[in-house]
């Protein structure tokens, strides 16, 4: 029962950043920025979150900060037509590089204060558990029961035929860009929050990357996302139970477990999973040529 916990513990950040992912991805936005965004909302959900005393404030301004880096990337890609790709990298090297200022700047050469965790509300989980689930739930049933998530599908799968049928493409994947990487920003957040405590530069520990490959394990779906977090989560769990009994391995080896079985599912999983189809390019109403 203790390692169930862990794990439905250890799959609120991964069900976050990858499904962030997946409703950017769905309106034709590749984010790759996660690890750095992550690494932002970890610590402005932590500064703010010691300041005010409050983690609800901390992760309502950790995805402010991630929506206004997924605004930029989305402005960017959609109006100026900038390689995806880029910009994204760009924006995980500003993202994370704040990160680390603004905790220089606020707590400096100092001992970090621990801030108060998440309160549990049912079965020893905290509020963000059954948030990260519920959210799960209800993107699957808006992306595939609503009108409205079956226009997003269609800028991700086809702008031109959407915009030839009165969808705003420009206006979906502003939204679509912002919101996922408020989603990926709270992500973040939470490890701190849940875990730690305090905010250091290694606190994602590659989570952000892992995320991306999640959004592909997932085909794309939030169900299967769901699924997939599971997976994750239970193989970042065994790492760091392994590390802490002390298994006569090198560590190193160890914390290379959840990797390894990324790589062993992700090359599974590629067979069969189809990302959509605009996924990465750029969408120019005024051209014949999309991407």
């Amino acid at each position: 029962m203790e390692f169930l916990a862990l794990v439905i513990t250890a799959m609120v950040p991964f069900l976050f950043v990858a499904q962030g992912t997946m409703l950017s991805g769905r309106a034709g936005i590749f984010n790759v920025s996660q690890e750095g965004l992550m690494l932002l909302g970890a610590a402005v959900g932590y500064l703010v979150s010691l300041e005010f005393g409050s983690n609800a404030l901390g992760l309502v301004v950790a995805a402010l900060a991630g929506a206004l880096f997924g605004a930029l990337l989305a402005w960017a890609t959609t109006y100026l037509r900038m390689d995806q790709f880029v910009v994204g990298l760009a924006l995980f090297f500003l993202s994370g590089g704040l990160a680390s200022l603004l905790y220089r700047v606020v707590i400096g050469q100092n001992q970090p204060p621990r801030i108060k965790p998440l309160p549990d509300v049912i079965f020893g989980q905290d509020v963000l558990v059954i948030i990260a689930i519920a959210l799960s739930i209800a993107l699957w049933w808006w992306l595939y029961r609503t009108d409205s998530g079956t226009r997003l599908r269609s800028v991700g799968e086809n702008p031109k035929a959407a915009d030839s049928l009165g969808i705003d493409v420009t206006r979906t994947r502003m939204l679509a860009g912002t919101i996922g990487a408020a989603l990926m920003a709270i992500g973040g957040a939470y490890l701190p929050m849940a875990f730690s405590g305090v905010y250091a530069d290694g606190i994602v520990a590659g989570r952000g990357w892992l995320a991306i490959a999640l959004a592909f394990f997932g085909g794309w779906r939030p169900q299967f996302i769901l699924a997939g977090s599971a997976f994750f989560a239970a193989m970042d769990v065994l790492a760091q139970r392994a590390q802490v009994v002390g298994i006569g391995i090198p560590h190193q080896f160890v914390s290379m477990l959840p990797y390894v079985a990324t790589l062993l599912v992700m090359v599974f999983a590629f067979r069969w999973a189809q990302a959509p189809m605009f996924l990465g390019k750029n969408y120019d109403r005024e051209s014949r040529i999309v991407g």
